[in-house]
């Protein structure tokens, strides 16, 4: 017992001293809001220590009700400390937590149970205060739906989980960051800096996008970044100068988890038209982002000597057209001869006659998956890769299960034994992955072979070769004994012959 203090004014200064050791330093950004609350709880203690001093000097009744005001506003004071103390330091420590809004919640059932006790204990009849209470309830919430609804809906919210303070949102033409989340509204803050508050009711009531929030497996905003390239270019080669780049680049903001792709997305008027998927880490700086990747797929066509592409009805200057067709035919053919170079077949050739041979390569570019040409197929050309690889299936005659039986990437040929012979392909070819090549045809072959009619006894030797390893794998053997070499050579010179038949020569 204190002197001239109600009996409860002890134990409340010793909670309050409790609560302010507990609150003072985890809390100081409520500094300012705590401080109050202790002046409010000491203006308290001061009108219970009056109620005491003036006894008998002022009417009973009079100093009752100001000792019941003191001691109600004491306790309001200790339930907001403690209140405080529970669930912004004692639960967080023991890894708990709950929403804000339910914890006000908590905070305001104490204030109203000490309110009714305080009541209680100074004889106030309860029965007509609740027939009373219930009136003014039913009146209260009619006129204050709204406010009702940003209520229930701010609860809801933090209740469900369904939107937390720090996740990106969009709803309507409004996009930003979760700032607060109070009784009434919800405050975003946009790209701009701008703060915009949304009625809870709103929020209840209309759909949002929750386009980025920690809690999701994939934490990240997806971008789509379109250009457009000329449909003469081979898809796989401008999704790989792309992709080579942007996954291998160090660009802020830009997360190599989900890894970025790159897909041929639609068809316009004289171009075809990509998309650049990747993930943004921080959906602040998104513009700031696509800008940089933009920068990035512009450099890597560049450095492919692959151009953007327009629409067809732009009007381009024809000398600028001219010098570039010319530029991309010099480096296409650069690269043709290149491809022709590296192929034992045409090893013979002079530089003139690869070039020339290049010159009448046609493109064939193939998808992943697609078939380059099927066994038993009439042969009218060999294909010679550039880039991307492809596998050769044999099918047995009895209907048996496909074996595997030879696979080829860059610097190779397909379906050469065919076109010299005239024979049916022995194989089906299958890319395994996008595959740039060229394709060359019996016109332009026998072109070459007139002029240089010897070049059919080279290539005939190393067509014999291949045609052995092809039989000795279909019959599951290996070859490579001095027997076979020399009936190699025998059957060269008939392979050659049959070569020259089926050419003319």
């Amino acid at each position: 017992m204190l002197p001239y203090l109600s009996p409860e004014a002890p134990f409340a200064i010793l909670l309050m001293l409790a609560a302010a050791a507990m609150i003072f330093k985890p809390l100081r950004a409520w500094r300012r809001s705590l401080v109050n609350t202790g002046v409010f709880f000491a203006a308290c203690l001061v009108g219970d220590l009056l109620a005491g001093l003036l006894d008998g000097l002022l009417a009973p009744t009079a100093l009752r009700w100001l000792r019941e005001l003191a001691v109600f506003g004491e306790g309001l004071a200790v339930i907001r400390y403690a209140g405080l103390a529970l669930f912004e330091v004692v639960l967080p420590r023991l890894r708990m937590h709950i929403s804000g809004i339910l914890a006000d919640i908590l905070v305001i059932v104490g204030y109203i149970a000490w309110g009714f006790l305080r009541l209680n204990l100074a004889g106030v009849e309860f029965t007509h205060l609740f027939a009373t209470s219930a009136v003014l309830t039913a009146v209260l919430a009619i006129s204050m739906q709204d406010t009702l609804g940003n209520l229930l809906g701010g609860l809801a919210l933090q209740m469900d989980n369904s939107l937390e303070i720090g996740d990106w949102i969009e709803i309507g033409d409004v996009s930003g960051k979760v700032s607060d989340i109070q009784w009434r509204y919800t405050a975003i803050v946009t790209r701009n800096g701008e703060r915009v508050v949304i009625p809870n009711s709103q929020l209840m009531k209309n759909r949002y996008v929750v386009v980025c929030n920690p809690r999701q497996a994939v934490p990240q905003q997806r971008r789509l970044i379109d250009f457009n390239v000329d449909l003469s270019v081979p898809p796989a080669r401008v999704t790989r100068a792309v992709l080579d780049d942007i996954q291998t680049a160090r660009i802020a903001n830009v997360s190599l988890s989900p890894a970025p792709i790159c897909l041929l997305h639609a068809f316009g008027d004289g171009y075809a038209q990509y998309q650049l998927r990747y993930w943004l880490i921080d959906p602040g700086p998104d513009d700031i982002t696509d800008s940089d990747v933009r920068h990035h797929v512009l450099a890597s066509l560049q450095r492919e000597g692959i151009r953007l592409a327009v629409g067809d009805q732009t009007i381009h200057l024809v000398q600028e057209n001219k010098a570039h067709r010319e530029e991309v035919r010099n480096r296409e053919l650069k690269r043709r001869v290149g491809a022709i170079s590296r192929i034992d077949l045409f090893a013979r050739l002079s530089e003139a006659e690869q070039e020339d041979l290049a010159r009448r390569l046609i493109n064939a570019p193939f998808a992943r998956g697609d078939v380059l040409f099927r066994q038993g197929d009439v042969a009218h050309w060999l294909y010679i890769i550039a880039s991307g690889e492809a596998e050769a299936w044999w099918t047995p005659p009895d209907g048996g299960p496909q074996r595997l039986i030879d696979t080829r990437g860059p610097g190779n040929v397909f379906g050469e034994l065919g076109l010299m012979t005239g024979a049916p392909r022995r194989s089906t070819v299958v890319a395994i992955t996008d595959v740039e090549a060229y394709r060359l045809d019996k016109a332009s072959l026998e072109h070459i072979l007139r002029a240089r009619p010897e070049l059919a006894e080279g290539i005939s030797v190393i067509l014999e070769k291949r045609r052995l390893r092809f039989a000795a794998l279909e019959q599951g053997h290996a070859d490579g004994s001095l027997d076979q070499r020399s009936s190699v050579r025998a059957d060269a010179s008939a392979l050659g012959k049959k070569i020259r038949e089926f050419f003319g020569l």
